[in-house]
């Protein structure tokens, strides 16, 4: 069977979300993953196919890739295997996107442009809320400045109970919390503890709320590179998290369940953050709850010499239908767009690149609109 789209972690939250809105947009899709059973009622709704899949074993994935004859790879694995997806999809001829990672691994992806350019391939690294929305919003609104001087980017969530609810990726949110952050400050590398960073800010929708600097984010350096014509001199982001979240995360951290150091119990190994991964797969979202997310980037400088500033934001909210995703709509449904605009040419360059590179805003912010997510530039919705 010939299918349109593979995706690399179907089972996990994002890639049960590529899947379904690729699914529902009539394109066939080989689900990949470790747990069938969490795709189970995909594959018997749509009449689909499951292969198993290990990160780690780039010939494995080349092979899956080969099979399944489809046109595009869509990553949702974890950040750590990027590299190894890409990798695989290059060597199968097959374009590809992904999720995002941190700094290092996105520079490696990026050096990659070349040989994508000679194999006639794609790669779009960070095709989520943020990294994904926020680069197209910053390609939107750039050319509205002859000069920017400061860039600040993140995301803001809250819910209507206030209770923990998984977020879309533990292992991601922890390193968050406690990777050092890097950021840009007069147009050079500065890092700083997330927790000694914390502000209190308010957005659109989900009003005051904690905010710091996070570095396991590509956009201080994507966004550094893009604007650099714009002789840009400060890049910063920041994730916001409401009360009740905020503290049972720094729990978990305190009690060591964020830890990637292997220990031994009853003469198993095992990396405690794994176990907690794998253990809050079975945390049930109380009945319901509902989300609501804002992802902005807010840009400052000057246009015929006038000081200027944009500030763009997409809402989100949790769907009628994909209540147990949550918020998390906001990160893969974009990748499933962006992979549609690729099949259907509307993203034709080749090469590695992140989306403010290639991304057209207009028909993406559309697609946008159509699953009920709003954008705004200065409060006014401009989909």
């Amino acid at each position: 069977m010939r299918f349109d789209f593979i995706v690399l972690g179907a089972t996990g939250a994002q890639g049960r979300i590529v899947s379904r809105d690729l699914l529902e947009s009539g394109y066939s899709v080989l689900l990949c993953g470790r747990d069938r059973s969490r795709v189970e009622h995909l594959i018997k709704k749509y009449n689909t196919r499951f292969e198993y899949i290990e990160g780690e074993n780039v010939n494995q994935l080349t092979q899956i890739i080969k099979n399944s004859k489809a046109g595009t790879v869509i990553n949702c694995m974890e950040g750590d295997w990027n590299l190894n997806a890409l990798n695989a999809s290059i060597k199968a001829g097959v374009n590809s996107i992904d999720l995002g990672s941190d700094v290092p691994m996105t520079k490696d992806q990026l050096k990659l442009s070349s040989t994508l350019k000679r194999k006639d391939l794609i790669h779009i690294t960070g095709c989520g809320s943020v990294p994904g929305i926020g680069n197209v919003m910053l390609r939107y609104s750039k050319s509205k400045f002859d000069k920017i001087k400061d860039i600040e980017v993140g995301f803001a969530w809250d819910s209507n109970i206030k209770t923990f609810v998984v977020p879309f990726s533990i292992q991601s949110i922890i390193e968050e919390f406690t990777a050092p952050a890097p950021y840009v400050s007069h147009k050079k590398i500065v890092k700083v503890k997330p927790l000694d960073s914390i502000v209190t800010c308010y957005h659109k929708a989900i009003g005051r709320e904690k905010q710091f600097k996070v570095g396991h984010h590509p956009e201080t350096y994507t966004f550094f590179n893009f604007c650099r014509d714009k002789n840009i001199e400060n890049v910063k982001f920041f994730a916001g998290f409401p009360e009740h979240s905020f503290q049972k995360i720094m729990d978990m951290i305190d009690l060591g369940f964020g830890r990637k150091d292997e220990v031994n119990f009853n003469g198993i190994k095992m990396r405690p953050v794994e176990f907690l991964t794998e253990n809050l797969k079975y945390l049930k979202m109380p009945e319901g709850y509902k989300e609501t997310e804002n992802l902005w980037v807010h840009l400052f400088g000057k246009k015929n010499g006038t000081e200027k500033l944009v500030k763009m934001e997409c809402i989100a909210s949790t769907l009628k239908g994909w209540e147990d995703a949550g918020c998390n709509v906001d990160t893969g449904m974009p990748a499933s767009i962006i992979a549609q605009m690729i099949k259907n040419n509307t993203i034709k360059e080749k090469g590695s690149f992140a989306p403010e590179e290639v991304v057209p805003p207009e028909p993406f912010f559309k697609e946008l609109r159509k699953r009920k997510m709003r954008v705004y530039e200065n409060g006014k919705q401009i989909n």
